[in-house]
């Protein structure tokens, strides 16, 4: 696997960054599953992806620890208004699909892993799990940074990269975690 291709292949898709790490690099904060247990996005106990039918942070974690490198990604969006959720959810799929397209780029061999993505997950328009169904795409289904409790800004701060954009920008991120 080239590292510098994939890379290039990634600023192709539109992801500002992209850098191949080690998962022994990411810092996990159990205390974030707070921001889930919130339901601020409205998924929580409503997909099998979100807590609590996604595991325990502890699951989670050793889910990622389990394997050896993983590609950090970031795209930058621009929404002006903050408060406007639709646009943010908009935007959230769009970078999330970006993820599923640069897994294509990776040679097959090396598309052991699975995806983490900036939200929960948004394949169907309704998760199974509210008429106690089996997920329709086990395979595909992804939980977010926050689910995995993943120290997004710490990981992005030992990079380089900006994650407070200012006004008006929204760095959102993910990763495809193999061995």
């Amino acid at each position: 696997m080239n590292e510098k291709i994939l890379i290039e292949k990634a600023a192709s898709l539109g992801f500002s960054a992209a850098a191949l790490i080690d998962t022994k690099q990411i810092i996990f904060r159990p205390e974030f599953r707070i921001c889930c247990e919130d339901n601020s996005c409205g998924m929580y106990g409503v997909n099998y992806a979100c807590p609590p039918a996604c595991g325990t942070t502890d699951e989670m974690k050793e889910r990622v620890l389990a394997r050896k490198h993983a590609f950090f990604l970031q795209s930058i969006w621009e929404i002006p208004d903050l408060e406007d959720k639709a646009l943010l959810k908009k935007d959230k799929k769009k970078h999330n699909a970006m993820i599923r397209d640069f897994i294509k780029e990776i040679p097959e061999e090396n598309r052991n892993g699975f995806m983490i993505a900036a939200s929960g997950c948004s394949i169907c328009p309704e998760c199974s799990i509210v008429k106690n169904e089996p997920c329709r795409f086990p395979d595909l289904k992804a939980s977010c940074v926050s689910a995995y409790c993943i120290y997004v800004q710490q990981l992005a701060d030992s990079l380089n990269w900006d994650y407070d954009l200012g006004p008006g920008l929204v760095a959102y991120f993910g990763m495809y975690v193999f061995d």
